[in-house]
């Protein structure tokens, strides 16, 4: 089966889970809804859900998942090779998200250092926000983030909780290096660059905290369903 690009698979919905009607192996009944994208991978649209249920379906451990994976509006579940869609997962598929999240994740406090050459797209961004530099950096470090899903590069983190006033559509044009342990904002996520390469997002500050290292026993420093308050250098 054709999988669809990762815009396609992710895309995100309001409410509950939809049933794709091109979704040869989903019931025929008017379920709530998946989508089969390989033999083992299934696709379930989540909207602004989707950590809510990441960690209902997490906490259910079921046998016949070998993972799941959040992603902007939408799981990625990878079933056990010969395994198939029990009545227990179904049961959870279709079953409405019971609200916000018991957050049980590890809190990180992350040290940035904002502004000047560390962070050379804040004061443009606290001008679009109507607050001077030191207003912007307050409202950024004042909220507890939440880690959405990793993506890009490994272990980068989306983080969930940006105020509305801080959120900016990303960059025009890209650019071509950004270095390690950048913090920035895209659209209304709040990241954490875990390696120096290209890069559409504002950057608002450093931090020399290691995200991502793949020589440790758990690579990725923050995990979906962590928490993240970051503190000004």
């Amino acid at each position: 089966m054709h999988a669809p690009g990762a815009r396609g698979i992710c895309k995100g919905r309001e409410g509950g889970l939809i049933l794709m009607e091109n979704d040869i192996r989903a019931p025929s009944q008017n379920h709530s809804t998946w989508r089969w994208i390989s033999d083992r991978g299934l696709r379930v649209e989540t909207g602004d859900t989707t950590l809510t249920r990441y960690v209902a379906l997490a906490s259910l451990r079921l046998s016949e998942i070998e993972d799941i994976i959040p992603a902007d509006g939408c799981l990625f579940l990878i079933f056990r090779r010969g395994a198939g869609l029990s009545e227990n997962l179904r049961s959870a598929l279709n079953a409405p998200a019971a609200g916000v999240p018991t957050m049980g994740g590890t809190l990180h406090e992350i040290v940035v250092e904002y502004g000047g050459a560390a962070g050379p797209d804040l004061p443009a961004l606290a001008e679009r926000a109507g607050l001077d530099a030191a207003a912007y950096i307050n409202c950024h470090a004042a909220v507890e983030y939440s880690v959405a899903f990793l993506g890009f590069q490994p272990g980068f983190p989306y983080l969930h909780g940006l105020p509305c006033a801080l959120h900016a559509p990303r960059r025009a044009s890209p650019r071509v290096r950004v270095v390690t342990g950048s913090v920035a904002i895209g659209g209304g996520y709040t990241g954490i660059y875990t390696a120096s390469g290209p890069g559409g997002w504002h950057i608002i500050g450093h931090t020399t905290a290691v995200i991502f290292d793949p020589q440790r026993v758990a690579p990725a420093l923050l995990m979906p369903g962590d928490r993240v308050r970051f503190v000004p250098r």
